[in-house]
């Protein structure tokens, strides 16, 4: 186990009716509020008009920013820089899933600084203080609800990267299941693929002496894979729902993963393909992370064996140690397939013609990527050709 120093400062706020403590939380900021959110499903669900009649309740003066992007463009983050800076904004409140809190995440650091946001995204000029946010979380999937990381892409230039900085944690995160209940089918798989994909990520590393924080992960995985299933036979149960958005949130606020550094390759393959497709993250996750395991296996045949045995419950059996790993890798298809995840980048008519451009994306900022077994560009084309 590595050395660690661990800190999270934003309070979590979980469980039914508890939209009622924005009352409480915002005052501590100030009155000037942007309200941000993305493509009106709020308005439609009425959560909308709670948090509006809520902010009227503390005499709010609320500006509004809408029509946040399911992989959220630089374009709508300077709108609201902008805003914040016209208006003398306070205080900043995202109401929706990932996509929402990562553009207000950008918000809130351009809008203390004098550089531009694409600028802070790609690390020219780091974050030098942020507006204070909060958040309503909508959607189970990323965990930006409670870490400090984000996602931009800058459509002008199909680039897509992650950021974060030490001031972007959000200050509270309300955390209500029933809020979650009308998010359709195919967007709670897309979630569940990527809470799973969050924790494979920390899951596959090189750090030894790691076994509380290994069962912590392989904790996670199980209750996903048991509650998923019932989830979506009954998408309106809000006892699922808040299964599935606390282990979104335990999956990437850092308390797994203490004491070592994780993956990270798959993410990066799939910002290069979304940034050129603009296809869902969670789908582009479930497509190519069996492939990234099948391309690394062979870095430590014991890792994948112990998630075929811990996460999965099979049995080696006659099975050589090389088969019982691909057992694993197997079993995760399987149950992204049952689910109805996609499989194949051809599922989004991606073809071999994007093959080079993505890969070129992968190395933009250096040459190799992934901490479990540093890839390079052919690594990229390698698993983007098995993806097809």
């Amino acid at each position: 186990m590595d050395s660690f120093i661990f800190h999270n400062p934003t309070k979590l706020i979980f469980g039914k009716n508890t939209l009622q403590h924005l009352k409480e939380e915002i005052p501590h900021y100030g009155k000037r509020i942007l309200l941000v959110y993305g493509g009106g499903s709020i308005k439609r669900n009425g959560i909308y008009q709670n948090v509006i009649q809520l902010l009227d309740e503390i005499n709010a003066t609320v500006f509004e920013l809408s029509g946040v992007e399911p992989n959220p463009r630089v374009t709508t983050a300077r709108k609201g820089v902008e805003i914040c800076k016209q208006e003398n904004i306070d205080f900043i409140l995202a109401v929706g899933g990932g996509s929402t809190i990562d553009c207000v995440k950008a918000i809130a650091a351009g809008a203390k600084s004098e550089h531009d946001v694409w600028d802070i995204v790609t690390k020219k000029h780091p974050a030098e203080a942020a507006l204070p946010f909060g958040t309503v979380l909508t959607l189970a999937a990323t965990g930006s609800e409670m870490n400090s990381g984000s996602v931009i892409t800058n459509w002008e230039t199909n680039e897509k990267y992650g950021w974060g900085s030490p001031y972007t944690y959000p200050r509270f995160s309300i955390l209500d299941p029933t809020h979650t209940i009308t998010v359709p089918r195919d967007q709670t798989v897309y979630g569940i693929v990527d809470i799973m994909s969050h924790a494979f990520e920390h899951y596959f590393h090189q750090t030894s002496d790691t076994p509380l924080q290994d069962r912590m992960v392989e904790g996670l995985l199980k209750t996903v894979i048991e509650t998923a299933p019932k989830l979506l036979n009954d998408l309106n149960s809000d006892q699922y729902r808040a299964t599935i958005l606390y282990c979104g949130t335990m999956a990437l606020n850092g308390m797994v993963n203490m004491g070592y550094q994780g993956d990270w390759a798959t993410h990066n393959l799939e910002h290069a393909v979304s940034a050129v497709h603009d296809i869902p993250h969670g789908g582009g996750l479930a497509i190519l992370f069996p492939h990234w395991m099948e391309h690394v296996l062979d870095t430590n045949v014991d890792r994948f064996k112990q998630m075929a045995s811990r996460v999965f419950d099979l049995e080696q059996g006659s099975l050589s140690d090389r088969e019982f790993a691909l057992s694993g890798i197997k079993a995760l298809r399987a149950f992204w397939n049952s689910i109805g995840a996609p499989s194949r980048l051809s599922d989004y008519k991606i073809t071999v013609n994007s093959i080079a451009e993505m890969a070129d994306k992968t190395v933009v900022a250096k040459p190799q990527f992934g901490n479990f077994r540093p890839l390079t560009r052919d690594d990229a084309v390698a698993i983007y050709q098995a993806s097809l």
